[in-house]
C-alpha cells in the first residue's frame, strides 16, 4: 500500500482500525462532539520507535526499577529493625522510601510494557488513575523533602531542643499533612486536566498519562488548566524550594560556627545527601511545570519526566545509605545477625 493511500480507514464495532503498510493498529474509539469529545481510551506512544533501542531501554529501566524497589525496601527494613534509627530523621526517610517505591511503580512497569509492545492502549479511567496517583505521590514528595530540610535545620541549629520540637506526635502530624497536601494538589491538577475536551487525537506522545502531554491533544484553549498546574507548582515546587533554601542558609551558618573540623564534616555530610536529592528532583520538575505547555516539546517532556520519576527514587537509598554512617552500621549489624542466626 502506498503512502498516499495510508489515510484509508474503517470502523469496526467500537474500535477504530487504521490500515497502513500492511499493518493493523487498533485505537480506542473517540466519539466526536461539537464542542469536545467523549474519550474511551488512549494510545501511549512510549519512548522510541526503534525496536533495537527499545530492547536496550527495557533492560536499562528494568535494572533501574529493580534497584529502586530493592534499595528502598532494604532502607525501610533497616530503619524499622534498628532501634537506634527510630528518630524523626529516619521516620521521614522511611516515608520517602515508601513514596519512591510507589512513585516508580505508577509509571515504570507500564513503560516497560510499552517498550516490549511498541506502544500501549490505556483506558480513560486507568489513565485518570495513573495521573492522579503520579501527581499525588510527586506533590507529597515535594513537600516531604522540604520537611526533611526543616528537620535537619532543627537538629543542627537546636540540638538540645530537637527531641522536644520534633517529638513523635509532631512528626506523625507533619507526615499526614504532607500526604494530605499531595492528595489535594494532585486532585486539582487531575480534575482540571481531564475536564478539557480531547477531540484532536487519542494518541498521547508520552510514556505515561502526564498532565502536560494530555493538554497537548485538547481541542480548545487550555489556559485555565495550565494556570491551575502553574499555581499548584507554586505551592508544591517554588514554596518548598524557598523553604529548603532558607533552611540550608541557616544550616550552613550554624555549621560554620562549629569549632571542630570533625563536627563540621559530620554536619555537612548529613545534609549533603539531602541536598543532592533536592537538586535532582526540583530542577527537572520546575523546568517542566513552571512554564507554558506549548513551550515544551514532546521529547523534552519525556526527558524531564525520566529524570524526576526514575533517577531520584533509585539514588535516594544509595545516597542515604552510602553517605550515612549510622545506616551503614545498622545494615552491617542486621547482616551479621542474619548470617550467624
Amino acid at each position: 500500500m502506498s503512502q498516499s493511500e495510508c489515510a484509508v480507514y474503517s470502523h469496526v464495532s467500537s474500535l477504530r482500525t487504521w490500515i497502513c503498510n500492511g499493518s493493523v493498529l487498533l485505537y480506542p474509539q473517540i466519539s466526536m462532539e461539537k464542542n469536545g469529545s467523549s474519550v474511551e481510551g488512549f494510545l501511549l506512544v512510549g519512548l522510541s520507535d526503534d525496536p533495537h533501542l527499545r530492547i536496550y531501554l527495557f533492560l536499562l529501566f528494568l535494572a533501574i526499577y529493580a534497584a529502586t524497589v530493592i534499595g528502598n525496601i532494604i532502607l525501610i527494613t533497616v530503619c524499622i529493625c534498628e532501634p537506634r534509627l527510630h528518630t524523626p530523621m529516619y521516620f521521614f526517610l522511611v516515608n520517602l522510601s515508601f513514596l519512591d517505591i510507589c512513585y516508580s511503580t505508577v509509571t515504570v512497569p507500564n513503560m516497560l510494557v510499552q517498550l516490549l509492545l511498541a506502544g500501549r492502549r490505556i483506558s480513560f479511567l486507568a489513565c485518570a488513575a495513573q495521573m492522579y496517583s503520579y501527581l499525588l505521590l510527586g506533590c507529597t514528595e515535594c513537600v516531604l523533602l522540604a520537611v526533611m530540610a526543616y528537620d535537619r535545620c532543627v537538629a543542627i541549629s537546636f540540638p538540645l531542643r530537637y527531641v522536644v520540637i520534633m517529638r513523635r506526635s509532631i512528626c506523625v502530624a507533619i507526615g499526614a499533612c504532607c500526604w494530605l497536601c499531595g492528595s489535594l494538589m494532585g486532585m486539582l491538577d487531575t480534575v482540571f486536566t481531564l475536564r478539557e475536551p480531547l477531540c484532536n487525537s487519542n494518541v498521547i506522545n508520552h510514556f505515561f498519562c502526564e498532565a502536560t502531554a494530555l493538554l497537548k491533544i485538547a481541542c480548545r484553549d487550555t489556559f485555565l488548566a495550565e494556570t491551575v498546574i502553574f499555581s499548584v507548582g507554586i505551592v508544591v515546587l517554588l514554596i518548598p524550594s524557598f523553604v529548603i533554601l532558607f533552611t540550608y542558609i541557616s544550616i550552613i551558618t550554624t555549621i560554620l560556627g562549629i569549632r571542630t573540623v570533625e563536627g563540621r564534616h559530620k554536619a555537612f555530610s548529613t545534609c549533603a545527601s539531602h541536598l543532592v536529592v533536592v537538586v535532582l528532583f526540583y530542577s527537572t520538575a520546575i523546568f517542566l511545570y513552571m512554564k507554558p505547555v506549548s513551550k515544551n516539546s514532546a521529547n523534552q517532556e519525556k526527558l524531564y519526566s525520566l529524570f524526576y520519576t526514575v533517577t531520584p527514587p533509585m539514588l535516594n537509598p544509595l545516597i542515604y545509605s552510602l553517605r550515612n554512617q549510622e545506616v551503614k552500621m545498622a545494615l552491617q549489624k542486621i547482616a551479621k545477625r542474619c548470617i550467624f542466626h
